[in-house]
């Protein structure tokens, strides 16, 4: 289920206020039998303010970023790491997840490298294989990675089946050219430009420890 935007209610509040208050002048006006001079400049004045503020209300609309919209996605709470690796390896494998998983909107994590799967973490599907579509062929050949933004957008969305199905941004990050640090995100636009260059440098390091 997506969250709700915890600032909804702020910039809704002029927008109410504001139409509230311009239809109780409207009342008040229409049920005035004498109309004296003193309350005509008080009408002018509440309906000019209440003009403001569906005009602030209305700004605040376009000017006040929503933040995306995350969901709960759908798999178990997995960490499989594959046995025949050295245990140093290991261990920075997990160091490199777990700060992915704690400091970035990724709720999913595979390592992919030289056609095998060293690391899956997070939330994940019961599928355990890796069979490289057009997107991540296309970032093993260029070692570019790939930022899909709002992965429900993208036709090539069916290749990554290992990942959660509701999954809503995925970033492909080269390790070299032997392998791809895929991960994915549960709210869409989620990762930063900080974000990109972290994984980058995350990436960086796992691919010399692995080439090493």
């Amino acid at each position: 289920m997506a969250k709700s935007d915890p600032n909804r209610v702020l910039r809704l509040l002029p927008l109410v206020v504001g139409s509230l208050g311009g239809i109780l002048l409207v009342v008040n006006r229409s049920l005035t039998v004498e109309l004296t001079s003193t309350q005509s400049r008080s009408d002018a004045l509440g309906i000019i303010l209440s003009a403001l503020l569906i005009l602030v209300g209305l700004i605040w609309q376009q000017v006040q970023p929503r933040s995306p919209e995350a969901v709960q996605l759908i798999g178990e709470e997995r960490f499989d790491l594959r046995e025949e690796l050295p245990e140093a390896l290991k261990i920075e494998l997990a160091w490199a997840s777990h700060l992915l998983l704690t400091n970035t909107t990724t709720r999913s994590i595979l390592v992919y490298y030289q056609g095998k799967i060293l690391l899956r973490r997070g939330i994940l599907p019961d599928c355990q294989d890796i069979n490289p579509g057009l997107i991540l062929k296309r970032v093993l050949k260029t070692q570019k990675p790939v930022y899909l933004v709002d992965l429900k957008v993208y036709p090539g969305r069916i290749e990554f089946d290992y990942l959660p199905e509701n999954t809503q941004g995925v970033i492909c990050q080269p390790l070299s050219n032997e392998g791809v640090l895929i991960l994915g995100a549960n709210a869409p636009r989620s990762y930063t430009k900080q974000d990109e260059n972290w994984i980058e440098g995350i990436a960086d390091k796992l691919a010399e420890t692995l080439g090493g």
